[in-house]
């Protein structure tokens, strides 16, 4: 008897007790944080934070959408999914991961301005809040392979 992807996958409340899909509520958490801290900050004419607000904007939208997919149950209907899972999460963790980098040099080059102190503080939770959500993607997409080559 073959498994079929619709065994393996959850919905409805089971998204919120399988692993990898536990995941989406802190990815939720961490990526609205960076995307509160960098919208309040500054913006320079040579700083990319229009990046890292396109990244963290995308993927909280994604995420939720993806999120109320797998709550609904459309996860169910064919065999793509797991495959979906794993690109979008693998997608999500390499532009969580360039934002983080742009945005952690961002904030090395306000570390000496003392007029946008309060700026270089918001920065650098960005900076942190943004490397936590990179591995929570991370981690969600290495699970999310595990749970597609299972199929």
């Amino acid at each position: 008897m073959a498994t079929s992807s619709s065994s393996t996958l959850p919905s409805g409340c089971g998204v919120f007790t399988t692993v990898p899909d536990v995941f989406f509520i802190p990815e939720f958490v961490f990526g609205g944080l960076v995307w509160i801290l960098v919208a309040s900050t500054k913006v320079y004419m040579d700083n990319p934070q229009g990046w890292v607000m396109f990244v963290s904007v995308f993927c909280f939208v994604f995420t939720t959408l993806w999120f109320f997919l797998f709550i609904s149950g459309v996860n169910q209907k064919s065999s793509v999914w797991p495959t979906l899972d794993v690109a979008y999460h693998a997608i999500a963790a390499f532009f969580y991961l360039s934002a983080s980098v742009a945005l952690a040099n961002v904030t090395i080059r306000l570390q000496n301005d003392s007029l946008n102190f309060k700026s270089y503080q918001e920065d650098i939770a960005a900076v942190v809040f943004s490397y936590v959500a990179t591995l929570l993607y991370f981690i969600h997409t290495i699970l999310s392979a595990i749970r597609w080559k299972s199929f």
